[in-house]
């Protein structure tokens, strides 16, 4: 792996007289005063002579400039909202591309565009697109999928303040949403004014009357249908606005209609969601989780006791919370004594999924809880141990662009068991601003004999059919797809056939889902070193979990109390020695019993 100093051809910062013409022109279309202009020349002056490029965080000389360079940036250009409140897309939703400015950690950024042309186009943003396309081509990566923009910018955290696709209202046109970046770093400031003019798209300057909105890409996920999620870096960063005016914002201009805020962590110095939870889906959230009472371990249990005893999906249900770990130092420290190495910083696109990975011991633990929650997506780890010190990892190093002509899914996806002797309902509202010219549900009681079609009957934007009624006890596979008026097909999940939903037919009319609901688990790695990851489904009656030897001498003895969400356990077994142990799992429902190998 290159190191930094490596890397520092392509910091992607001009020369410096080329450099500061730019800031000059820049200042002298946007009328900034000359004292902002001589300070930030001395500041990137010496940037471009420092060997490690900016980190997420703001450096002390940014610090020393940013209260003048808040006071005198330009009254914003375009800061009036779409004609109707747009709708943000959730980054599981079709994607066109992705965007990355080619400023450091070259060989990372390299690994993310050779395993993303594949599923999406890539925007390259960078000085020298010659040395790029060279050190791309070294790495056997193909530009077939590549465009690169020649333009300058301060850092690589594309995620902060990069373009947030919107699709406006009634015609499903593609747009770019801006905002004022937390950092004092106008290059980067300026990056979706430079891709909507390239794109030619139309942009939005988020703001309150003339004051543009603070805020970062890397502090908001949304669903896809109006929820959107952040910290409460937000109000934080915006004193000057009260919370409904934030609300109001990003109602006008992201279509956010309930604005969902927890507090930030005291060990998470950038204050971003996306360092410790994701979005996999409408109803899904990956949540990070440290040992207990390690670290922000209890601020995140305490942020996720209050988002699911206040809120439901966007389908009025509970959501379905996986866990996954947060990952130590190599020498078993973490935050504040050690960096923050998540792995729900990490980027879905179509039908991949890039993940972070540090080597440790962890890696594929984390790699095998995607696979399970999102099957049927290519999971893909990508080592990040170089750049989660600057205080992030893929996610906060790329950003997404939606597709054009979307076709849009809802659809509550039916959970757990469904009542024997009754026709299943598939329902989904389905929309295009091309029409839908087609709409059918698969489904299968044997994924591998394949599916059967089943046309779905249209009633406005609101599609359904019936799966035939099955015996008790079947496990029934179903995925809907759609395809418009231009000939686009998407499925629902994304992934389909690949990946599909699934649920069990109940036995009576009065059986109980969460009652009924088959007890699931794995356990990883198997074999192994004795360091175990234990994961359950949801289970409504305590679970006995006990672990024994050969000789039948019980080795771990734990009660699992009721739980309506995944369940994960992290067991060492280490000081046992190798050798082959006997797992038992029991609740009302089930018992399971699995041999575990300890090399």
């Amino acid at each position: 792996m290159a190191s930094i100093k490596s890397c520092t051809v392509c910091k992607c910062s001009p020369e410096p007289e080329l450099f500061e013409l730019l800031i000059l022109v820049f200042f002298m279309r946007f009328n900034y005063p000359v004292f902002l202009f001589v300070s930030l020349i001395c500041f990137f002056s010496l940037q471009a002579n420092a060997q490690d490029p900016l980190p997420k965080w703001m450096t002390e000389a940014e610090q020393a400039i940013y209260g003048t360079y808040k006071k005198e940036l330009p009254e914003p250009t375009n800061i009036t909202p779409p004609e109707n409140p747009p709708r943000t897309p959730a980054e599981f939703e079709e994607l066109e591309a992705i965007i990355i400015t080619w400023a450091s950690y070259s060989s990372e950024l390299r690994e993310i565009v050779g395993c993303a042309q594949s599923a999406v186009s890539v925007y390259i943003i960078t000085s020298d697109p010659g040395w790029v396309e060279n050190y791309l081509a070294s790495g056997n990566v193909p530009i077939d999928n590549i465009y690169f923009i020649e333009a300058p910018f301060n850092s690589v955290w594309v995620r902060d303040y990069g373009p947030q696709s919107v699709y406006l209202d009634g015609t499903d046109d593609l747009a770019f949403i801006d905002w004022d970046y937390n950092r004092p770093r106008p290059y980067d400031n300026m990056i979706p004014q430079l891709l909507a003019e390239y794109l030619d798209l139309p942009v939005y300057q988020m703001a309150y009357d003339s004051s543009l909105l603070t805020a970062t890409g890397g502090n908001f996920m949304t669903d896809g249908h109006g929820t959107g999620f952040s910290s409460r870096l937000i109000l934080t960063e915006n004193p000057h606005l009260s919370e409904d005016q934030i609300d109001q914002v990003m109602h006008s201009f992201k279509g956010i209609d309930r604005y969902i805020k927890m507090d930030e962590l005291p060990y998470d110095n950038i204050s971003h969601l996306d360092m410790h939870m994701k979005l996999l889906d409408e109803e899904t959230l990956l949540v990070g989780e440290f040992p207990e009472g390690i670290s922000d371990g209890p601020f995140i249990e305490a942020n996720l006791e209050y988002l699911l005893g206040n809120y439901q999906s966007c389908y009025d249900r509970p959501y379905n919370i996986v866990r996954i770990p947060m990952a130590p130092s190599p020498s078993g420290n973490y935050p504040p004594n050690a960096h923050y190495r998540t792995y729900t910083n990490s980027l879905i696109l179509n039908n991949l999924v890039l993940v972070p990975v540090y080597g440790s011991y962890l890696d594929d633990v984390a790699l095998e809880i995607y696979q399970e929650a999102m099957p049927g997506y290519e999971i893909i780890g990508i080592n990040m141990n170089n750049v989660i010190s600057a205080s992030g990892a893929i996610h906060c190093i790329t950003r997404e662009i939606a597709a054009t002509d979307p076709v849009f899914i809802a659809h509550a996806r039916l959970r757990a068991d469904e009542t024997s002797g009754n026709d299943h309902e598939i329902k989904a509202y389905i929309s295009s601003q091309s029409d839908i010219e087609q709409a059918a549900v698969y489904w299968t009681t044997d994924p591998d004999a394949g599916f059967y079609a089943q046309e779905m009957i249209q009633e406005n934007d609101t599609f359904y059919t019936y799966i035939p009624a099955q015996s008790a006890s079947t496990e029934v596979f179903y995925y809907i797809s759609a395809t418009n008026g231009n000939n686009k097909t998407i499925s629902k999940p994304p992934v389909a056939p690949e990946g599909y939903y699934s649920f069990s037919v109940a036995t009576d009319e009065t059986h109980s889902p969460v009652a009924e609901s088959p007890l699931r688990h794995k356990v990883y790695p198997n074999p192994g070193n004795g360091l175990l990851s234990l994961s359950l489904s949801p289970f409504s009656s305590p679970v006995n979990l006990v672990i024994a030897d050969m000789r039948g001498q019980i080795v771990y003895r734990h009660q699992l109390p009721v739980s309506q969400t995944e369940n994960l356990q992290h067991i060492d077994l280490r000081h046992e020695g190798p050798g082959i142990y006997i797992l038992h799992l029991s609740n009302s429902a089930k018992t399971i019993t699995e041999k575990i190998i300890i090399h």
